[in-house]
């Protein structure tokens, strides 16, 4: 206690802060002086409050780890079964139009406006998960795996054969009905120079050569050993897997480099059959979604 001289029972003497009248702790600083403000009575009862609440709060909820759980917390609240009736409330409300979807013909699907715009979200999260990591999160492709945004389908672009690719895939060994195509190597069957040559006309379909003198002999050789499944006009044939070689759109690589490479020494992909994996009301979502990414037929 300080006396009415300023000084505490045990003689020292306290020294107030000349402009703002208010005692110091004594803590100085360079010559700056801490002054002994008391905290606001609101702010300390407010600060004892919420040390009770969150005593309380540990009493209630589940609050501290322990070596395989919490502690559960009088009440028994649970964010994980919150979490697990949410979902269930969700699957719930979804069963009728993914019951509608597993019966549906695709064309019905597309058709319906209301079962579209599910099944267009349904296939847009499905694609999301198992889809982004070769297609990419728009579906613009990456190196070596197509755009699913254009309009070039090697096996088709109508919502039936999207869902036929999606589901039993593409060269994949586990599925029967998977699309195979096979594009023989040409390095062991054209001399280097017809290589160069029939790149330089398939660049020419929808580009310049750099060679514009190599584009008749590559014409011929492309006739004599390519046509039989591209076409005689290079336009493709789904039939056999074998891509529009005149649209300007390159898989594999753009280029009479890339063009020549591929010709030597095929890169073929492989998609999974998604079918086993994630069902028919999911490759039928998935279909529609990316028949809808505006590329379809």
């Amino acid at each position: 206690m300080a006396d009415k001289h300023g000084a505490d029972k045990h003689g020292a003497e306290k020294h107030i802060d000349e402009i703002s009248g208010v005692e110091t702790t004594g803590h100085e600083w360079d010559g700056i002086r801490e002054l002994n403000n008391p905290m606001p009575r609101w702010w300390v009862w407010t600060f004892y409050a919420t040390i009770v609440w969150g005593i309380g709060y540990m009493i209630a909820y589940p609050a501290w780890p322990m070596l395989t759980e919490a502690t559960r917390g009088v009440l028994g609240y649970s964010g994980r079964a919150d979490v697990a009736r949410d979902l269930e409330a969700a699957k719930a409300a979804q069963v009728v139009y993914v019951d509608r979807i597993a019966s549906a013909p695709l064309a019905d699907i597309v058709a319906d406006p209301e079962l579209s715009q599910f099944a267009i979200a349904g296939g847009a999260a499905a694609f999301k998960v198992n889809c982004v990591q070769c297609h990419g999160s728009g579906a613009a492709g990456s190196a070596g795996f197509p755009n699913l945004n254009d309009d070039d389908w090697v096996w088709g672009g109508s919502v039936d054969e999207i869902y036929n690719t999606i589901a039993h895939g593409i060269r994949f060994e586990g599925d029967a009905d998977t699309h195979v195509s096979e594009m023989p190597a040409f390095d062991d069957m054209l001399q280097p120079d017809e290589i160069k040559q029939v790149s330089a006309y398939v660049v020419s379909l929808t580009g310049v050569p750099h060679d514009a003198a190599m584009v008749e002999p590559g014409q011929q050789i492309f006739a004599d050993n390519c046509a039989s499944c591209h076409g005689d006009d290079a336009r493709g044939n789904r039939e056999m897997g074998a891509p529009n070689l005149a649209d300007a759109i390159w898989l594999k690589g753009e280029g009479e480099e890339a063009i020549a490479n591929q010709v030597r020494a095929p890169r073929h992909g492989v998609m999974p059959a998604w079918l086993p994996r994630l069902g028919e009301p999911t490759v039928k979502q998935l279909a529609v979604f990316v028949h809808s990414l505006g590329g379809g037929e």
